[in-house]
């Protein structure tokens, strides 16, 4: 059972990253703002939040299957899901309140969001390789 827990575990991971990669070629590959916020909205953003709570979930179900054993990695796993959410927050935060009429106003967010996506993408690859490789 604790295998199959971390199995999850490690697949939920790697889809995460998926994820984070996904939006970030969308995000690169898009042109309009309304049909980008419209697919972030309606598919890419459900996805993502719901494959994090997927992750912190099955992360606190083998910690509770530990008794709760606090070791360095498990602390880093969880403010790297700290970081993540506080990431995101900001990025959807931009999108939403990005005025649609200003000319140029998707070309000013994108560099912003692209940094996001890039530094989350980067954080997650790595704490996944040290959890594989640990």
């Amino acid at each position: 059972m604790y295998s199959m827990g971390l199995l999850l575990h490690s697949v939920g991971a790697v889809t995460i990253l998926v994820m984070v990669f996904t939006n970030l070629f969308l995000l690169i590959s898009s042109r309009d703002l309304k049909k980008y916020r419209r697919l972030h909205s309606i598919y890419l953003l459900p996805l993502t939040a719901t494959i994090a709570g997927f992750i912190i979930f099955t992360g606190m179900i083998m910690m509770a299957a530990k008794h709760l054993d606090f070791t360095v990695l498990n602390i880093v796993m969880i403010v790297v899901a700290i970081a993540f959410i506080v990431l995101e927050v900001k990025r959807v935060k931009a999108l939403k309140y990005l005025n649609a009429s200003k000319e140029r106003a998707f070309e000013a967010y994108k560099p912003f969001a692209r940094r996001v996506l890039q530094i989350e993408f980067i954080m997650l690859l790595i704490i996944s390789l040290i959890m594989w490789l640990v």
